[in-house]
């Protein structure tokens, strides 16, 4: 789909920002119940140019850390996830800066009991990578990686990348995204009732 006249019409808002703004699609349902359970989802689409800005992955493991070195933006191996576990200080900061994490199967149960409550409601519990596995893949897919959420409005709003990157590479990642969006609806197409594009400080602009 191509959204280059709605990106121009973003582009062109005043006041200019001094700043990277990012880019968020809205997703207006229709004849659509998000207050039923089983209408509820959480869905993770890779954007296929990226997010265009900086996504922190969290390594929590024995091996997976030693091999995420370099890779991951935090690495918490046994002793420092002790330390979080015990300071509410380090895990609001933790929550704060990381976006995603992953753990060794072994470390889940504990994560769940002492960090769950934090966590869970974020959407940030960690994925089991086990520790023999090379970690790179899953965080590179991360780093590029969005949160389609429906939770108690019919309403769905996620970046899609920043006004710095390019038309092309945002129609990509808008396409992306309603591609996935339709996927999980049950009437498709027909349970959208409006999409817009809006950056952080401006005004929504409608593409459908």
């Amino acid at each position: 789909m191509d959204i280059s006249k709605q990106l121009a019409e973003i582009r062109k808002q005043e006041p200019k920002r001094k700043f990277n703004q990012t880019l968020d699609v809205i997703i207006n349902l229709k004849n659509y119940d998000a207050k039923k359970q089983e209408n509820r989802f959480v869905e993770e689409v890779a954007l296929p140019e990226g997010r265009g800005k900086d996504v922190k992955v969290g390594v929590i493991g024995v091996n997976l850390v030693v091999t995420a070195k370099g890779k991951a933006d935090e690495l918490i191996n046994e002793s420092r996830l002790a330390q979080i576990e015990g300071n509410p200080k380090d895990q609001k900061q933790l929550l704060r800066t990381i976006d995603y994490f992953i753990s060794e199967p072994q470390f889940m149960a504990r994560i769940g009991k002492s960090l769950g409550k934090r966590l869970g409601p974020k959407g940030k519990m960690p994925k089991p990578v086990p520790g023999t596995v090379d970690p790179k893949p899953m965080i590179e897919r991360l780093k590029k990686t969005v949160r389609v959420v429906v939770k108690d409005d019919p309403v769905i709003a996620c970046p899609v990348g920043t006004e710095q990157m390019s038309d092309e590479a945002l129609g990509k990642n808008f396409e992306a995204v309603l591609t996935a969006v339709e996927k999980r609806l049950p009437n498709g197409r027909n349970n959208i009732k409006a999409v817009y594009l809006k950056a952080t400080m401006g005004a929504p602009v409608k593409v459908i």
